[in-house]
């Protein structure tokens, strides 16, 4: 079952949901860290599936930052206190011209794509030769993969071997890989408050059980492409109310 919006905002609506926002944005920031205030970092970002958690992390001195919700994800508004950045469109057709982002956060998407091949290939033509991708899945041994009341237990989970096979088909070479969520998936008051302690504990004595892989990727522009275009259909864009 896909991820569905809804039912994702929820969960990032509870105190759940909001540690592990706040664990995963740790490491994300860890591996892109945002521009100092004031500072413009001059970079365009993309986010894709339901990134609105996290893609704060670098709007205010982006150049440029939107959001794309997978048509069979559902519809969303990011952000919530601003004009809206956020559209819906099919996987296999984003609403962008080659080579016009430079950040890519995959995020509540790999996992729902229907074709996740074309969802990366989409992605490769949007981003530019010296962009980089992020990638965050479900660790298929990990607890939050199998707790379907969060968005991490949702769709496809993956192993970072997985994930690297599919990436390295789809054009794209890993140069670095991390993980989040090791704090039980339980809404325990005493769990949540030592967050922290779980996360440095299971980095260091059960690394393989992270609730999620993360992996960075960029594109391997000396790999094989297709010689014919593939025809592209007509796109007409969702915007949320």
């Amino acid at each position: 079952m896909a991820t569905d919006v809804y039912a994702a905002a929820d969960f990032y609506g509870m105190a759940r949901g909001a540690v592990a926002a706040r664990l995963l944005r740790e490491r994300l920031a860890s591996l892109w860290p945002p521009s100092p205030p004031g500072h413009r970092s001059g970079l365009a970002f993309l986010g894709i599936g339901y990134a609105a958690p996290y893609l704060g992390l670098w709007r205010e001195t982006a150049a440029r930052c939107v959001s794309v919700v997978p048509a069979q994800v559902g519809i969303a508004r990011w952000p919530v206190d601003a004009a809206n950045l956020c559209c819906t469109a099919p996987e296999d057709a984003l609403p962008f011209p080659d080579l016009c982002f430079d950040r890519v956060l995959l995020v509540h998407g790999l996992e729902a794509a229907d074709n996740a091949r074309r969802l990366l290939r989409e992605i490769w033509r949007v981003l530019r030769d010296d962009g980089r991708l992020l990638v965050v899945v479900p660790n298929r041994v990990g607890m939050w993969a199998h707790i379907e009341s969060t968005p991490f237990g949702q769709g496809q989970p993956y192993s970072p071997g997985q994930i690297g096979r599919l990436l390295a088909a789809s054009l794209f070479r890993v140069e670095r890989r991390d993980t989040a969520l090791y704090l039980p998936p339980i809404n325990m008051r005493l769990l949540l408050q030592g967050a922290h302690l779980w996360e440095s504990c299971g980095r260091t004595l059960v690394p393989r059980l992270a609730g999620v892989t993360i992996s960075e990727a960029v594109k391997d522009v000396y790999a094989a492409v297709p010689l014919r275009a593939v025809p592209r259909r007509k796109v007409a864009l969702a915007d949320a109310a």
